[in-house]
C-alpha cells in the first residue's frame, strides 16, 4: 500500500489552492474546476470543492470544519519562510518553535481554517529522521 495524498474539501477551489500556491511555492495541477493538485516529492495536496463529494458519498465532507488534523510540510528552513508567509497568512497559532521531538514548527490555519504545520527539524535525531 502507497499513502498518495490528503484531500481537502472546500467552498472555494480557487482560492483555496491560490493559498497553498503561494505558501507552498509549488503550481497546481488542475483536473477540473473542483479538483487541483499540489505536488511535493514527498506527497500531494489534493483540494476539491463540495461538488466532488456526492460523487463518494452525499453529506461525507464539508468544508471548513476540521478540527482534528494537521497537513505538514518539511521546509529547508521555517523561520525565513515564517517572514515570507508574513502577509498572506491571516492566523498564525504558534510562530516557529522548537518542540521536544526535535523540529521548529510554525503552525498557523489556511483560509478555510484548516490547521498547516511547516516544519524544519533542527536535533541531530530529528535530521536524521528526515535527511533526503
Amino acid at each position: 500500500m502507497d499513502f498518495v495524498s490528503v484531500r481537502i474539501i472546500t467552498g472555494d477551489v480557487a482560492r483555496l489552492v491560490e493559498f497553498y500556491e503561494k505558501a507552498t511555492g509549488a503550481a497546481a495541477v488542475w483536473s477540473t474546476e473542483d479538483f487541483a493538485e499540489i505536488k511535493t516529492p514527498g506527497a500531494t495536496l489534493a483540494i476539491a470543492g463540495t461538488r466532488t463529494v456526492p460523487l463518494f458519498a452525499p453529506g461525507s465532507a464539508r468544508p471548513a470544519e476540521n478540527h482534528s488534523v494537521i497537513t505538514e510540510f518539511l521546509v529547508d528552513d521555517v523561520d525565513r519562510v515564517y517572514r515570507d508567509l508574513t502577509g498572506l497568512v491571516t492566523d498564525f497559532v504558534t510562530e516557529p518553535t522548537t518542540m521536544p521531538w526535535g523540529n521548529r514548527s510554525l503552525l498557523f490555519r489556511d483560509p478555510d481554517g484548516n490547521l498547516v504545520n511547516f516544519f524544519t527539524p533542527v536535533t541531530p535525531a530529528a535530521i536524521a529522521k528526515f535527511s533526503r
